[in-house]
């Protein structure tokens, strides 16, 4: 008959051994994990995915990059709250792959309120109030297509699974400040991005909303692809010439005669999971 003392013998010198190894190696790894938050050091090896990290290695190595990252690093010692948080920076990139591209929208930079950047432009998490431009750019949905429905959320993963670049030319922002990491080194990233699209793709749509994304049509090759321009969705200015630009309905019309899969603006699942 099996003792019941037989189930609570005493651990081995070396089993308590290893637990406190153990444990020891969790808290470094935790120390690790938490030091790796505050740093943007490996931001690209981590973030960037490697259908864009190829094309861009070299931007990444140059002088005024360096200084960007080390201003970033700098902010955090400050500690200054930067959005999109470190992981969602280069979230365009993941869900929309560098052969996947088929229409490029350009923002101008993150939202800069808590709980709203999420690495797309004009998109934010589940659960949060559609800003401003984002309701314009579903308004002008629902009147190009009688039966968009419009979403009960602003999550415009669904559109970037389908080749929609959602693309900031600033990537990062001080929290509660616009614009506040401009002209510190992500437009030359930026621009470079659209300069690769524009010379090694085809047929892509780019949607220029307003003054400072039109800034961006020299970069792109007009010959090889399309360039809708309007007045940007805020309703600052969406009256003046977003509203009513049919620019979904011309960007698909587009698609289909290259012989390109259009897009299904609809197409914006209630989960961030696709």
């Amino acid at each position: 008959m099996t003792r019941l003392t037989n189930f609570f013998k005493r651990k081995s010198k070396l089993e308590t051994s290893q637990e406190n190894s153990s444990k020891i190696e969790k808290k470094r790894k935790k120390i690790e994990d938490e030091q790796d938050t505050n740093s943007f050091k490996d931001l690209e090896d981590k973030y960037l995915h490697e259908s864009w990290s190829c094309m861009l290695k070299s931007e990444i190595e140059k002088p005024y990059f360096k200084r960007l990252k080390h201003f970033l690093e700098e902010e955090l010692k400050r500690g200054k709250t930067i959005f999109p948080p470190k992981h969602l920076i280069y979230s365009w990139s993941n869900y929309c792959s560098f052969d996947q591209i088929k229409i490029v929208i350009i923002g101008q930079d993150p939202y800069h309120n808590h709980d709203q950047a999420m690495g797309l432009c004009f998109s934010v998490p589940m659960g949060t109030i559609l800003p401003p431009s984002l309701k314009n750019i579903f308004k002008e949905l629902k009147s190009e297509y009688s039966d968009f429905v419009i979403p009960n959320h602003g999550c415009l993963y669904g559109w970037a699974k389908q080749g929609v670049l959602l693309l900031n030319a600033t990537l990062t922002v001080e929290a509660h400040k616009a614009y506040s990491h401009a002209k510190k080194g992500w437009e030359e990233f930026t621009d470079k991005i659209i300069t690769c699209i524009s010379n090694n793709r085809q047929n892509v749509v780019f949607m220029l909303w307003g003054g400072h994304a039109q800034q961006k049509e020299k970069l792109i090759k007009s010959d090889c692809h399309c360039i809708l321009k309007s007045a940007h969705p805020s309703p600052l200015s969406a009256s003046r010439g977003f509203l009513g630009n049919n620019h979904f309905i011309k960007a698909n019309e587009y698609l289909n005669q290259k012989g390109i899969k259009e897009i299904d603006w609809s197409f914006l699942p209630n989960r961030e999971n696709l």
